[in-house]
Order: structure tokens, then sequence, then C-alpha cells
């Protein structure tokens, strides 16, 4: 193995591993498991419990109605909520009527949403719970037949509802089984930097997903516990949840809403839980803001004590269970890895796109190696573009195009080669370290390029920052645009001179590992945090750092020229 070119060395799960669409898993756990529970969603201090075979009766019962309607064969059908048990019940329904599910994000403006709606040809949109129906409505098209969720806002319109359909309709009978070939799901990507593409998988790359997934995920009992909170119209969130829970028998609980995530986390105590470096991140701080860093390095060095502070802290975050903690979908610190595993918890990094259905590596569990993402899984090449240092890989669960976009698709894989659009190293085992974004590197007034990740990854080390975006195109220097953290802002109202040496130490010490011409000239603290709804980020937490720099462009040349190298906005 060079440095430039790793293939996989880790074995598949088994050599005998049967390759079939994920519904004939369904159809197994609902004869060998019917009273079993599946779905689980929280209201208050209850749960309202769907077994396999309750979960099969309705998901039938919505087979018969789309049947009924006489679509066009392998028709697409949306899917917009926010993660609940008839999200899992309609993409079952869909997969067991020959159609194609095409997922989008409960977060998508009218505007939006009708610019999907309209690429995916959708004959068919269920609609679910939603935090902005009446920002939302007018983006659907009049010919679209809509379908409503109980307790969806859009119950309120003319459309045909969940509960009247499965009161009308028997469940449909038989197990019908698509062929792997067949188009499975169109999967929108969050639109980090214009028009969200349509990616295509089918059945096939599904069924190789979870042969070279399932050692990693351990997706071995149906005692295992999901929780799901992150987008499931997202790909690693089908892929965990959707396909793990299917694959194991286990079962999958919801967030109720974002104030009782953490109530619901702790009552269900999952086996499994993916999150976003953003998440654990707040994890981290929470734990702090209880606890200063200085008492918990205290008794973590006392043994009686040691043990003690780990599961109470563990079982308070609702991760005393788990077996599988999983971060991904953007760059973690290293130095955050390495601080939950001082509190026994050991956070499995993996990287992977909507391209490739969320599968290019992952950390091996006996191997953890901070600052990578892991190694290639079983069935994977990687290798690193010697010119450009962009990251290529292949496998045999690529998309099989963009919806609609032949010339994309061209763009995107050549030779068989997925083109990801990320910057990345290969050390001698093997292990990738992602090092930015071929797109987000920009030239400062002298003419070099300054690669923008590496840079922020330093300030991650810093507990008053929560986000991060190092811009200046054109200027001398790059200045780094941040929103603190509660701690951080906390620690602004009652001493911001500290804060102020805090972030000016930061800025200093990331200096020393740069490069003279990506040194940071000068920190801006914004006055408003980004988010989706400000358009700032994308429905994935990532930062649409164009929009930043259209937002925040005119007055960079101003803060530049302030003597201060710390600057409120």
């Amino acid at each position: 193995m060079t440095n430039q070119v790793a293939q996989s060395q880790r074995k598949a799960s088994s050599t005998d591993f049967k390759l079939k669409p994920l519904i004939e898993y369904f159809y197994e756990w609902e004869k060998k498991i019917p009273n079993q529970v599946y779905l689980r969603q929280p209201y208050g201090d209850t749960w309202k419990e769907y077994t396999w075979k309750e979960v099969g009766d309705q998901a039938r019962r919505i087979v018969s109605a789309l049947k009924a309607m006489n679509l066009p064969e392998k028709s697409n059908i949306g899917l917009v909520s926010k993660n609940c048990a008839h999200w899992i019940m309609c993409d079952l329904a869909i997969m067991m009527s020959g159609h194609v599910s095409v997922p989008f994000y409960p977060t998508l403006d009218a505007e939006k949403l009708g610019e999907v709606l309209l690429h995916s040809d959708a004959e068919v949109l269920f609609i679910g719970k939603l935090d902005n129906w009446e920002g939302m409505k007018e983006g659907i098209p009049g010919n679209i037949r809509c379908i409503t969720f109980p307790e969806s806002p859009a119950e309120q319109e003319a459309y045909l509802k969940w509960d009247d359909l499965i009161a009308q309709h028997e469940p449909f009978q038989g197990e019908y089984l698509p062929d792997l070939d067949n188009l499975f799901t169109i999967i929108y990507t969050s639109g980090t930097t214009g028009m969200p593409k349509g990616v295509m998988h089918t059945f096939l790359n599904y069924a190789n997903v979870l042969k070279s997934s399932v050692p990693l995920g351990k997706f071995d009992s149906p005692q295992n516990r999901f929780f799901s909170y992150l987008p499931l119209c997202h790909v690693a969130e089908r892929n965990f949840v959707l396909a793990g829970s299917l694959y194991s028998g286990g079962s999958v609980s919801f967030v109720e809403s974002l104030d009782t995530f953490a109530k619901n986390l702790a009552d269900v105590q999952p086996t499994h839980f993916f999150a976003v470096p953003r998440i654990w991140t707040k994890f981290q701080l929470g734990v702090l803001s209880k606890m200063s860093q200085k008492k918990l390095d205290s008794y973590l060095k006392i043994p009686i004590f040691s043990s003690l502070v780990k599961k109470k802290i563990q079982k308070k975050l609702g991760l005393a269970s788990a077996r599988v903690m999983i971060t991904a979908a953007a760059p973690m610190p290293a130095s955050l890895i390495s601080w939950y595993q001082k509190i026994g918890l050991y956070l499995l990094e993996a990287y992977g796109m909507t391209e490739n259905a969320g599968l290019c590596t992952a950390m091996p569990e006996g191997n953890i190696k901070n600052g990578t993402v892991g190694q290639a899984y079983p069935n994977c090449d990687i290798k690193i573009d010697p010119k450009s240092g962009e990251i290529l890989m292949k496998a045999d669960w690529l998309m099989t195009g963009y919806y609609k976009e032949p010339q994309k698709t061209a763009e995107t894989i050549k030779n068989g080669w997925l083109h990801t659009g990320d910057m990345g190293e290969l050390d001698a085992q093997g292990f990738l370290k992602i090092t930015g974004r071929v797109k987000d590197q920009f030239k400062g007034s002298k003419g070099e390029f300054i690669v923008p990740g590496p840079i922020e990854a330093g300030y991650a080390t810093n507990n008053f920052v929560e986000q991060i975006c190092i811009v200046g195109r054109g200027l001398p220097q790059p200045v780094a645009l941040v929103v603190l953290s509660d701690m951080g802002m906390k620690l602004a109202q009652n001493d911001r001179i500290a804060l102020i040496e805090s972030l000016e130490a930061t800025r200093k010490a990331v200096n020393h590992t740069v490069l003279s011409h990506e040194k940071v000239e000068k920190v801006i603290i914004t006055k408003d945090a980004w988010t989706i709804e400000n358009n700032m980020l994308t429905p994935t937490l990532k930062v649409k750092r164009n929009v930043l720099e259209d937002v925040y462009g005119e007055r960079l040349n101003t803060w530049f020229e302030q003597k201060e190298s710390i600057i409120w906005e």
C-alpha cells in the first residue's frame, strides 16, 4: 500500500451473505416476531408502540390505497415529514407497492420544496410532522395528490388522510419483492451550493451497503434499540436506522420535539446512536456546564470516583447502554473524540456521502486513530488524486446517477471512480484524513490558495466557539467568522476580557500550525447564530460558506482594517 492508494483490507461480513431487497427483511420479522415492538412514538411521559404486525397492517393498507390510485408502475412518491413512526410505515408501503420513495427535508421552504417536487416528477406526496407547514404548502403543485399523516398540520387541508385510507382499505396480501436492480429511492442532497441533486440508489446498492456495514454496525440482534432524530431523508440515518433496524429486527424510538430530546434519549438508552459533531459538542458543553473540566479531571484521576462519575455521565446522556456510537457528516475534532474516550464513550468516526450511500470509511473499533475518519469499508477502494488532492473512491454501492442529470453524473463518476469533492490524505495503514473541500479553497490577495478545513478544525478545541467559518477571498490574510457557544455567551456577559483572551490564545496557537498566508488575522464574533432557518446551514447542519460570504462580505474589508484582532459584529 502506498500513501496515495488504499484498497480495503477488511473482510466483508460473510462470503455467503444473501443480497436481498430491504423489504424482504421486513417480511421475515413480520412473521418471526409479529408481537415484538418495532416503532415507538413518544407523547409526553408515555410511548405509543407499534409491533411488527401492526406496522405491517398499516403499511399494507396504504399499499392497497396506492394501488387504487392506478399510478404508473415505479412512480416516484414524495415524503416530507420529521422523523416519526409513520415515516417508516410510509417508506415500507412505497417499497411494497413497487414504487420509488423520494424523501424531502422537512425544513424546506415553499420555493425549495416546489423545486424538488417538480424536478422529481412526484405523483403523490405524503405529508407528516412539520414545524412550518404554512411556509411550505404554497410550494406544492396542484396536480400532486397529497396524503397526510395523523397529527400532521396539513390535516386541515382538503387532502386524503392516512387514517381514512387505513379504514377504507383491506391490507395488501402477499410479499412483493422488487428486483435488486430496481430503483429504491431518490435522495436529494442538502444543497450546500445550489439546487439539490437527486441521487438514485437501487435495492442492490442498499443490499451491498448492508453486506459491508453489518460487522461495524453490530446489526446482530432484535434487542437492538435505535434512536432516530437526524433526518430520515438523509442517507446516513436511512442506513443506520432504517436499514439497520430492518436487518437486525431491533426497535426504533423517535423524538417528540427538540425540547424533549434529552428526556427521550435518556428514556430509551439506545444500543445504537448516531450524531453529527455539533450534537456531540452540545453534549460535552452540557456536561461541563454542570461540572468544570478541572473538577471532572480531578474525579477521573481517583479510581474509586472515576467509574462512578463515568457511569453517571453516560446514563445522564442516555448512552449507558450504547454499543455503537457513530459520528459523521462533518469533521470531528480529535480533541473531542479524546474527551469522550476519557469518560468511557468510544465514538467511531465515519465518512461518506449521498452519492456512495454514506459508506466510504469507518473507524475500526479496536484500532481508533484520532484525527482520521478510519479505513475503507470492505469492497471499497480509495485513492488520492495526486494533482488536486481530491479523494476518489469506488465500490459496488455507488449511485446509478443523478436523476435527470446525465452530465453532472458523468462529471462526478469517471471510469468507475466517484470524485467526492473532498480533499484528503492516506497514511501507510490506509487511514484517511479529511483536509477540506476542493470547492472551499479560495485565494487571498497574495494569490495563494487557502484551505479552510484544517484551520477551522484548530478552533474546535475552544469550548467558547460553537460555529466557525474561515473566509477572506481577496483579503491579504483570512479571517474567522465565529458563533459563540452557550458557554461563550455566558462568559461574554460576565467577563468579556477573559473571552477575548481565550479567543486570542486560540488564534495564535492555530496560526503556529499553518502556512504564513493561511494565518488568521481577525476573529469576528457574529451577532446571530447560523441556522437552517436563516439559510446559513444546510438541513444536515453544514455551513453554507457561499451564503456567509455574501452576508458578511461587504464588511470584511472594514473589519480587516480595525486594529483589534478580536472583533464584535
